[in-house]
C-alpha cells in the first residue's frame, strides 16, 4: 500500500504549487487505496468567461490526472455563485451576470472541459441546486462563522478598504458560498489557483465547523502567458485558446519566450517526468535545440485538442512559411473597392489589425509586408494590387482582392 501511496504522491505533486496540507492528502490517499473507495476532487467554474485557454487547463490537468488514478472528479459550475462573481484580484465590485449569461456560458464551458477531463468519470453540477435552498437564517448563521476582520486578510479585500474603494456585502459571500460548496459535497480534495487560496481554505474551515474531515486544498501555478512576463490572459492576448484553429495554436507556441518552455511541458502538457528530465537535461547539454523541443512542445499542444495529424499539418506549414519563406497555402481572402488605402485603414479592412493604432503600432515596429517588401512608414498610400499578399507579424496574412478586378 504505502508503494502505491508514494506512487500517486509523486504523479500528483508534478507542477503543484502548495498542497496544504500534503500529510492530509497522503492519509486520504492511503484511506481511499485501503477501502478502496475513490477522493471526491473538487473543481469549481464559475462561467463568467466562456473561452478556455491553456491557463485554465492547468489545473483541468490536474484533475485528469486524479481520474487516471481512480479518483472522482466533481465539477461545480457557479451558476449561483457566478451571479456575484469572483472578487479575487478585482479592484472594484463585478457586475453581476444575469441567469441566462450564467447559464450560456456554463454551456459552453461544458462543452469545453471535456477536451480535457473523461466525460465518464467527471460528474458535473450546479452549486444552485444547494445554496439556493438556503434560507435566510441559514445564511445569517454560516455569515456568524466568520469575522470582517478574517475576510479582510484578503489582499485584494484589504486593498480597496485601504484605497476607500466600495466593497459591497455580497462579495464576502462568495467565499463562503464556494466554501459551502465543499461541505455540501463532501470534498475530500479542492483545486485551485495560486489565487484561490483564501477561497479554498475557507472551504477547511467551514468543513470543520460542520463536522466534516477537512478537504485538502492543492494550488496549482499561474501560468505565464506568451509575452513570458504576465499571466496568460485573454484581454491581454498573450494567451493560447484551446478551440483555436491547429496552425495558429502552433504558431503561438513557436513564439513562446525559450525560458517557459520547460514551464510548459509541465504544466499543459502529459509527457511523463522521466522525459521532461531527459529533455531538461539535453538542453542544459546543447544535445538538444532549443528550436526543436519547441517544435515538439507546439506538437503535443496541437496533438492534444485536435490531432496528431493536424499537429504534423501545422508543424509543415511552419516550416513553409517561417524556416522557408514561403506563403502558407491557405490564407483569407479580402474584398476591397479602393484602389488606393491608407495602409493602417488596410489593415484594419484586411482583419490584420484591430485598430488604426494598433496597425501603426505592427508598421513602427517592421512587422508589416506587402508582397514580402516591409512597410516602415504608418502614413504610406498603398495602391492595392489584385492578388497582393498584406502580412502583419509572422502569422497573419491576407490576400488583397479588388472587387472590380476581373476574375
Amino acid at each position: 500500500m504505502e508503494r502505491e501511496v508514494e506512487r500517486q504522491l509523486k504523479v500528483l505533486r508534478r507542477g503543484v504549487a502548495e498542497i496544504v496540507p500534503e500529510e492530509d492528502l497522503k492519509a486520504k490517499l492511503k484511506k481511499s487505496i485501503s477501502t478502496g473507495t475513490p477522493l471526491r476532487v473538487k473543481l469549481g467554474l464559475d462561467p463568467t468567461a466562456p473561452d478556455i485557454h491553456l491557463g485554465h487547463t492547468v489545473v483541468l490537468q490536474k484533475l485528469r490526472q486524479f481520474q487516471e488514478l481512480g479518483h472522482k472528479v466533481i465539477i461545480i459550475i457557479g451558476d449561483f455563485t457566478g451571479r456575484i462573481g469572483d472578487p479575487t484580484g478585482k479592484s472594484e465590485t463585478r457586475r453581476q451576470l444575469s441567469e441566462g449569461e450564467v447559464l450560456a456560458n456554463a454551456e459552453t464551458y461544458k462543452e469545453q472541459i471535456f477536451k480535457i477531463l473523461d466525460p465518464g468519470r467527471t460528474e458535473v453540477t450546479f452549486n444552485s441546486r444547494w445554496l439556493a435552498r438556503l434560507t435566510f437564517a441559514d445564511v445569517i448563521q454560516l455569515a456568524a462563522r466568520i469575522t470582517v476582520a478574517r475576510m479582510l486578510e484578503r489582499e485584494d479585500f484589504a486593498r480597496r478598504f485601504q484605497e476607500n474603494r466600495p466593497i459591497s456585502v455580497h462579495e464576502f459571500f462568495y467565499p463562503l458560498m464556494q466554501g459551502y460548496d465543499s461541505v455540501a459535497l463532501e470534498a475530500d480534495v479542492e483545486l485551485g489557483g495560486t489565487d484561490q487560496k483564501f477561497n479554498l481554505l475557507m472551504g477547511r474551515q467551514l468543513q470543520r465547523d460542520f463536522g466534516q474531515e477537512p478537504q485538502v486544498a492543492m494550488m496549482m501555478p499561474i501560468l505565464p502567458g506568451l509575452d513570458g512576463m504576465q499571466k496568460m490572459s485573454k484581454s491581454l492576448g498573450n494567451y493560447i485558446g484551446i478551440n483555436e484553429p491547429a496552425k495558429e495554436m502552433y504558431g503561438k507556441t513557436m513564439s513562446l519566450p525559450d525560458e517557459l518552455m520547460l514551464t510548459y511541458f509541465e504544466l499543459v502538457t502529459t509527457v511523463s517526468l522521466e522525459e521532461l528530465e531527459t529533455i531538461k537535461q539535453g538542453l542544459a547539454s546543447g544535445y538538444l535545440h532549443p528550436r526543436d523541443v519547441k517544435m515538439r512542445l507546439a506538437r503535443e499542444i496541437v496533438s492534444l485538442y485536435h490531432s496528431e495529424e493536424a499537429a504534423r499539418e501545422a508543424e509543415k506549414e511552419f516550416r513553409q512559411v517561417f524556416q522557408l519563406g514561403d506563403l502558407p497555402e491557405e490564407m483569407p481572402e479580402v474584398t476591397v473597392s479602393d484602389t488606393r488605402m491608407w495602409l493602417p485603414r488596410l489593415m484594419v479592412q484586411a482583419g490584420l489589425a484591430p485598430s488604426t493604432s494598433e496597425a501603426r503600432r505592427l508598421i513602427r515596429q517592421g512587422a508589416v509586408k506587402l508582397d514580402g517588401a516591409r512597410l516602415d512608414d504608418p502614413d504610406t498610400e498603398i495602391n492595392v494590387q489584385d492578388g497582393a499578399v498584406l502580412q502583419a507579424g509572422k502569422r497573419k496574412f491576407a490576400r488583397l482582392r479588388l472587387s472590380l478586378a476581373p476574375r
